[in-house]
């Protein structure tokens, strides 16, 4: 039986089609992702990094002679949420979609894209299931958890000397993902996980997790998860008198975070792409982020802004906004970006990620 969002998504899939086949004074992009709520501000960074490039885009001209029109929704990182969004967008006619933000959401709002014929590319979305699929239309800008997690056990075992583990997460499609990635890579290097545990996602009280993984010898703990807790489980370790290392992926690379541990937090090793903050590249777009926004862009934010122009370059190359073309145009060659040029597998993945290990230093997220 197709599941209930399927069914819905039949009655917009021929308007959708018909949309993005006939002529239209503006080319629209849906721009989708949490925006509110505990995950708000990381959510947020990379669709403000989108629209900061679709407004260069427009004050050019647009592509193909037409301004760009987004159309942004919230999906509150819930999945029904993002269920109703992605209806919401193919009912508006969109061309193509960029995000959503957590894979949870990205899952089943990619179901509907695929049906309606509408091309997704997300920026953050990195549970290794989006893209095994063999949904055609359906792209990331980012690596993928059984890439991260391969990055991140091999620093504890080789770098750390870690060789028990203890394993939480969030029980959601990201962050337990994750962790079975990292546990996998890191028994596969002889490591062993002596706790694996999954907390509810709204959890803030670890102290029973950390006695437990105490007691049964671990020697730092691996978060799966975001940062909104990521922060409470480092205090916590740190006042049980635990003092071994945090690490986690990049879902607790958000300032946030470093308001949560404090500027002097030792050992926490988190992955993420490269930084890009000194790259003369990035200048200019960091500059239009702070004057458009008020504030420093998120670590997602560049994500976002070379996702969007990766997929606009491509439907000025095509010549069209059909899913097919452009999907194909995706795949057939490099794109630039600001941290430099990516380029796309069958599944839709980038042909290499490029996760490092990051810390925090004076205040401030640095590459270790």
């Amino acid at each position: 039986m197709k599941p209930f969002h399927s069914k819905l998504t039949a009655a917009f899939a021929v308007l959708a089609l018909a949309g993005c086949q006939k002529k239209a004074d503006t080319i629209k992009i849906g721009l989708a992702g949490v925006q509110t709520g505990s995950d708000g501000e990381i959510g947020a960074a990379p669709i403000r990094g989108s629209q900061i490039a679709i407004d260069e885009w427009n004050a050019k001209g647009g592509v193909l002679g037409k301004p760009i029109e987004t159309v942004n929704r919230d999906d509150e990182g819930k999945p029904d949420q993002a269920v109703a969004v992605a209806n919401e967008l193919v009912s508006a006619q969109v061309c193509a979609v960029l995000g959503h933000f957590n894979s949870g959401c990205s899952l089943p709002a990619s179901d509907i894209y695929n049906q309606a014929g509408i091309l997704q590319l997300t920026p953050a979305s990195t549970n290794p299931t989006i893209t095994e699929r063999g949904l055609p239309h359906l792209f990331r800008a980012c690596g993928r958890d059984d890439q991260q997690g391969v990055v991140s056990a091999a620093f504890a075992f080789d770098s750390l000397k870690v060789t028990q583990v203890a394993i939480l997460h969030d029980k959601t499609a990201y962050g337990q993902g994750l962790a079975e990635a990292f546990k996998k890579s890191f028994e596969a290097k002889g490591g062993k996980a002596v706790v694996f545990e999954g907390v509810g996602s709204d959890e803030l009280d670890f102290r029973a997790s950390i006695a437990a993984l105490k007691a049964a010898g671990g020697q730092a703990v691996f978060w799966g998860g975001m940062y909104k807790q990521g922060g409470p489980l480092y205090k916590q370790m740190r006042q049980g008198d635990f003092k071994g290392a945090l690490l986690g992926g990049d879902g607790i690379y958000e300032t946030e975070l470093i308001k949560t541990v404090g500027p002097k937090a030792d050992s926490v090793f988190i992955t993420f792409g490269p930084d890009f903050n000194g790259l003369p590249v990035a200048k200019p777009f960091l500059a239009a982020y702070k004057a458009k926004y008020g504030q420093e862009a998120g670590g997602y934010a560049i994500y976002g802004y070379d996702a969007a122009n990766v997929l606009l370059l491509a439907i000025k190359k095509a010549g069209t906004t059909n899913a097919d073309t452009v999907s194909k145009m995706l795949r057939s060659q490099e794109w630039p970006t600001l941290a430099g040029s990516i380029s796309f597998d069958e599944k839709g993945d980038l042909k290499k990620a490029n996760y490092v290990i990051w810390t925090i230093r004076e205040g401030k997220f640095a590459v270790r």
